[in-house]
């Protein structure tokens, strides 16, 4: 009996020691890395995912390792559109502001909207709905008796070009002389260009009547006989030298000079006022000097007016606040310098370094 119970006892004892086996390996630090079998690293070799090889490991076996980690995120790349949106314009917006927010020049806004905007990016005006083409182009509303490769001559491109664009949804077998296309249908002109309508302030010596009768209320009846005369050089016609609109251009040949609401505006050199008040040209209340040496100066949008027809002004005199007349989006001020004998010039070349 004695045996017997020793016996029971280390019977007891190796069954415990059995059932605590698995406890006491997890106990134990594992060192040995043991790798997939080959077949399951060929089969993940098929799966498309990112792979980083990590050098081999130190503790033995010489064989590198790949580390595969899975990205879930998916990158599609921008997808070219190939309709015409419309974006109504809002206070503040800007005609190259607008462009750059469609990645397009200025131009293809202006040659998209003539009804509009008649070539002058100083029409714009908030609430306004404009045309945004998918492309740098014309946007084209053909004409019954229009032939297509007239139209295509006329913008600089091929038939081609406009046939093979999907947003005009055109049969690529058309015949160009009679193309079926239904009058009012708007076609885009991929890279079309134009020569541009330009009207600007005319030249307003103070000693030409004629010229003055034209242009809106503002407009001044002279002659004016002053000897008010400038010296040549100018200088920045508000305390903010910088230009937050429109620069200048072949088509916008003026500069848009940052103003808040009622900053002061300054004659940027001395002369004759040859007009003061509404403009008709969509400058609002607009101010022009006449300098007496070949140039003018002309200050757009104005809020208010302080130099009336006639006024002798000299450099650097307040002859208005800053504002927002006529057709703009913001405060500021439309700014321009013409020559007799060169045209508008870009102010920037004619006034001092910021």
């Amino acid at each position: 009996m004695r045996y017997a119970g020793h016996l029971l006892i280390l019977t007891v004892v190796a069954a415990a020691a059995w059932l605590a086996r698995s406890s006491l390996l997890d106990l134990v630090p594992a060192k040995i890395q043991i790798n997939p079998p080959p077949t399951l690293l060929q089969t993940a070799t098929a799966i498309p995912v990112e792979t980083s090889v990590l050098p081999a490991s130190s503790s033995g076996g010489g064989m590198d390792s790949l580390s595969r980690s899975i990205n879930g995120r998916t990158f599609l790349p921008d997808q070219p559109r190939s309709d015409v949106v419309v974006y109504t314009v809002a206070s503040g917006d800007t005609l190259f502001g607008i462009a750059s927010k469609y990645n397009l020049r200025p131009e293809t806004l202006l040659w998209s909207n003539n009804a509009v905007l008649k070539d002058d990016p100083d029409l714009l005006t908030a609430g306004m709905n404009l045309y945004i083409l998918p492309v740098d182009g014309v946007y084209y509303q053909w004409h019954e008796s229009d032939n297509l490769s007239a139209v295509a001559d006329n913008y600089g491109v091929s038939v081609v070009d406009i046939v093979s664009w999907p947003g005009n949804q055109l049969n690529p077998n058309l015949n160009p002389a009679s193309p079926a296309i239904v009058p009012g249908t708007w076609l885009v002109i991929p890279g079309g260009h134009r020569n541009f309508v330009q009207w600007q302030v005319p030249i307003l010596r103070r000693t030409d009547k004629m010229k003055w009768i034209f242009g809106g209320a503002g407009a001044c009846q002279g002659p004016y006989l002053s000897s008010a005369q400038g010296s040549g050089y100018f200088i920045w016609p508000t305390d903010s030298h910088s230009i937050t609109g429109n620069p200048y251009t072949s088509w916008h040949q003026a500069i848009d000079l940052f103003a808040r609401l009622g900053d002061k505006i300054y004659a940027s050199d001395s002369g004759v006022v040859v007009f003061s008040g509404m403009s008709s040209w969509g400058y609002g209340n607009l101010i022009v000097i006449d300098h007496g040496d070949g140039f003018q100066t002309v200050y757009g949008h104005l809020s208010v007016i302080y130099a009336g027809c006639g006024a002798n002004v000299t450099k650097g005199e307040v002859i208005g606040l800053a504002g927002s007349t006529g057709n703009s989006t913001g405060p500021h001020l439309h700014f321009e310098i013409q020559s007799a004998t060169l045209g508008n010039v870009n102010p920037s070349d004619f006034l001092p370094a910021p």
